[in-house]
């Protein structure tokens, strides 16, 4: 059995799987970590959720846990997520990362670390949308450099990041399909007057609203069609699955840094 730390505990994932890892008999929840000031600290990790009780007591850092877990499993912030990388890149444990918005400095230590650790990471554990991202390579490979590329997400109102971490990743994946640097190319919200489309640019359009969990729909149009890829999420349980599976799947890897393809064999 697979034990599992989870940073963000009391978060709508750190919730989705905490709720998901009850009813996967191959792991179970050993460790929960939130912020110090969060009012789940103290309380039981099962019934501060609305589940049955864990006999896990949320806790305000991750080395308090260090020695109750094999695997990491992290939904937080940029900055508590890189000292949770850290902090198990010091103690050896694998980690599964799903936090977004890092920026690059934050990216490279996370690269560094799997120097020494295997983690998995990934801006979407869901099985749909990492076969979204396969679809959407061969889809960007086959219509070639004469399509344009459109990226529409949409999540909650709450949501911080804009474009999501997904949006991104499937910009990147087309792009690399198309032998282009995303970062030369995105072309982001127009407004006013921007003047016709610039060849060769992928556009990201993003939405927040109410309690969406994420949409997301890659529009590829080439002369005379168009093709559209889209993935609506209804339930986090999607993402829980697909995170407690590459928990489960790094625990018999080496030193490395994976991603959700790496986890599923779409590589």
């Amino acid at each position: 059995m697979t034990r599992l730390a989870i940073a963000g505990a009391a978060g709508r994932m750190g919730r989705a799987l905490i709720e998901a890892a009850q009813g996967t008999p191959a792991v179970s929840v050993t460790a929960a970590i939130e912020h110090l000031a969060s009012p789940a600290v103290g309380r039981d990790a099962g019934e501060f959720v609305g589940q049955r009780r864990l006999g896990v007591t949320i806790v305000s850092s991750v080395a308090d846990v260090m020695d109750q877990f094999d695997v990491l499993v992290d939904f937080t912030s940029p900055a508590a997520t890189l000292a949770n990388v850290l902090a198990c890149r010091a103690a050896g444990k694998p980690m599964v990362i799903g936090t977004t918005g890092l920026n690059a400095e934050q990216s490279a230590a996370v690269q560094s670390a799997a120097r020494d650790i295997a983690i998995v990471q990934s801006p979407n554990m869901s099985i749909g949308v990492n076969l979204c991202f396969k679809l959407t390579e061969l889809a960007a490979r086959t219509l070639g450099a004469d399509c344009d590329i459109e990226i529409v997400e949409a999540h909650h109102s709450q949501k911080k990041d804009a474009p999501s971490g997904t949006a991104l990743r499937l910009g990147e994946v087309a792009a690399r399909a198309l032998g282009r640097d995303l970062e030369a190319c995105p072309a982001h919200d127009r407004a006013g007057q921007p003047g016709a489309r610039r060849p060769g640019s992928i556009g990201f359009s993003s939405i927040r609203a109410g309690d969406i969990i994420g949409d997301h729909t890659v529009l590829l149009a080439a002369p005379g069609e168009r093709i559209e890829i889209t993935h609506r999420a209804t339930s986090r349980s999607n993402f829980a699955a697909g995170a407690l599976r590459a928990a489960q799947w790094v625990m018999g890897r080496d030193r490395g840094l994976y991603d959700m393809q790496d986890v599923l064999g779409l590589k």
